[in-house]
């Protein structure tokens, strides 16, 4: 009885060093994983990219818009490399938005028949920049806070070929539509 006491002794010493081992181990690889977590980049040195000239609408298309603009008598109005054009009227001051900004507007968005298909009623309106429509994402940064700017969208870099319909299935902006954007950048976030 004594041999098999001590037998149990040893089997709960022999136990607990393993044990003691295990914990100093697991301690071991979680202090570790802190430190290097520690040493990992941190949001504040994100740097977003985008090329604002990458994605262009296609020749016919600038070719409508610009036909649009001179029937319009819209003269003054500056074509961006991407084929859109922009009317910055006022440029504004403070923070210049990235395609990674979170943006606060008012704006207006219309048809070339004079259409208004959406725009702000009261409060202005929060978006992440990088989820809109190219046109957006490529004329918004071209002003800072408080600016504004009206956007001449060709299609490509607005809805395309789809049709953009309300909650009821009635179409709002048809097919390859040229859209107007009247756009007052609030804040940038």
């Amino acid at each position: 009885m004594l041999r098999n006491g001590l037998a149990i002794s040893n089997a709960i010493q022999i136990y607990l060093q393993n044990f003691i081992r295990m914990r100093k181990i697991v301690v071991a690889v979680l202090l570790l994983g802190l430190l290097l977590s520690g040493c990992a980049k941190n949001s504040s040195s994100f740097t977003c990219t985008y090329d604002p000239c990458a994605y262009q609408a296609p020749a016919s298309e600038i070719t409508q818009l610009e036909s649009y603009l001179s029937n319009a008598g819209i003269t003054n109005a500056v074509k961006h490399c991407s084929g859109m054009y922009y009317q910055i009227t006022n440029p504004g001051t403070d923070a210049t938005p990235t395609t990674c900004s979170n943006v606060v507007v008012n704006y207006k968005g219309a048809l070339t028949n004079g259409t208004v298909f959406d725009q702000t009623t009261g409060s202005p309106v929060s978006f992440p920049l990088a989820t809109l429509i190219e046109g957006w994402k490529k004329g918004i940064p071209l002003i800072k806070k408080g600016g504004s700017i009206t956007l001449y969208v060709p299609p490509t870099l607005g809805y395309g070929p789809n049709d953009q319909k309300d909650a009821n299935g009635n179409i709002v902006i048809p097919a390859n539509s040229i859209l107007i954007f009247n756009v007052q950048l609030v804040d940038v976030q």
